[in-house]
């Protein structure tokens, strides 16, 4: 997720086969949280629609764009996720100009993701792998309508970079950034903009064992033309951290929320930077259980109170919320935002603030109404 250190801060079609929109039950009080409307953001009979905490999202006033992967849904393991992977897949993306409340999806050309092995081989393809390149001129990370995402490098070690200066309308790359002294990268999309020229990038990068994985802190101060990296984010563990979501604090002042996993427990952990991301240390425990593990996304209010959102694997199975008010020291005990899931394949959101005040989350979901994985979409606000 996109979010400016600075005050200028980014507020941050299979749509015929979807009541793109539609207003879902569940809305109402629930404790803490106030809750607008669930919508469905993205929902076909017999798809897979997933992880937008993957792709990214950004936000431009009341105009929203959410990444997810859109695929085949597939009947088997109920300990897997049931897409079907020899079938075709795209990244996609989904737009809403009204706050959240309608979205239309998009699958632009360039960010089509490399078929994956079980394809290749289902459909004896010969798959193209586009070749990552340096960037020819450096960005300005402050400009209008700029959109970044991190994706998994094809081929070389390092990751791959895209952009648009238009909305997340259209996109060049992948621009290569190197792997410096990882092995690799596993990227999802975090960062920060410190100024025009300086970015701040959350990274997952692979363990020495070649196994996720282990977060790191990536800077350019060149608009992207070369990179460093600073700190890593706590010490390489026997199971995973991964999938860092960032926010500033001011003055330096940096912290993120990790997912962790280790001794067959799953949870979320928040680490503080107080020097930029050189150095990080162990804040608090953000969430205990996270069932079979989420991600969060990471927001803080104009109050100063930080919000972390993620998905509960474990019945009652939904999404969570959880607040601190004295930046991360301590969290509150988490909110429930819906819990009517019909199983653990959900969540991985990604989370903006509108204008007004109120939070946008976008995540995937499962219901009774029907088997197949869906995007939706919630619209609400802390009482």
């Amino acid at each position: 997720m996109t979010r400016h250190i600075s005050r200028r801060t980014l507020l941050a079609t299979a749509a015929s086969a979807v009541a793109a929109g539609r207003v879902l039950r569940g809305a109402g009080t629930q404790g803490g949280i106030v809750v607008e409307r669930h919508v469905d953001a993205w929902r076909v009979a017999g798809r897979y629609g997933g992880w937008p905490a993957n792709h990214g999202i950004w936000a431009w006033d009341d105009e929203i764009v959410c990444g997810c992967t859109q695929g085949v849904l597939r009947e088997g393991d109920p300990d897997r996720h049931p897409i079907d992977r020899s079938r075709p897949e795209d990244h996609a993306l989904l737009r809403s100009r009204d706050g959240g409340r309608t979205w239309t999806s998009e699958t632009p050309a360039p960010l089509r993701p490399v078929p994956r092995p079980e394809r290749v081989k289902a459909e004896g393809l010969t798959p193209v792998v586009p070749e990552s390149r340096p960037l020819t001129a450096p960005l300005d990370f402050t400009a209008p309508g700029l959109a970044l995402t991190f994706r998994k490098a094809h081929d070389r070690p390092g990751a791959w970079l895209f952009v648009s200066g238009d909305r997340a309308r259209t996109w060049s790359g992948p621009w290569h950034v190197p792997a410096l002294d990882c092995p690799t990268y596993d990227p999802r999309t975090d960062h920060l903009v410190v100024s025009p020229r300086e970015l701040l990038v959350f990274i997952t990068a692979m363990k020495r064992d070649g196994r996720e994985g282990r977060p790191v802190t990536l800077r350019t101060r060149d608009g992207g033309m070369s990179w460093e990296r600073l700190g890593w984010i706590g010490p390489e563990p026997a199971g995973y951290r991964i999938m860092p979501a960032t926010v500033s604090l001011g003055a330096g002042h940096l912290y993120t929320v990790i997912r962790r996993h280790d001794d067959g427990r799953h949870w979320l952990e928040g680490y503080r930077s107080r020097d930029g991301g050189v150095s990080w240390r162990e804040a608090a425990v953000v969430a205990a259980d996270t069932g079979r593990g989420n991600p969060a996304s990471l927001s803080r209010l104009p109050d100063g109170r930080l919000v972390a959102v993620y998905g509960h694997r474990a019945a009652p199975f939904g999404i969570r919320v959880v607040v601190s008010e004295d930046e991360g020291r301590t969290w509150q005990a988490p909110l429930t935002l819906r819990d009517d899931a019909s199983d653990w394949d959900l969540g991985y959101p990604r989370t903006v603030m509108r204008p007004d005040g109120a939070f946008v989350t976008a995540y995937y979901y499962n219901d009774t109404r029907g088997p197949e994985r869906y995007i939706a979409a919630t619209i609400w606000r802390l009482r």
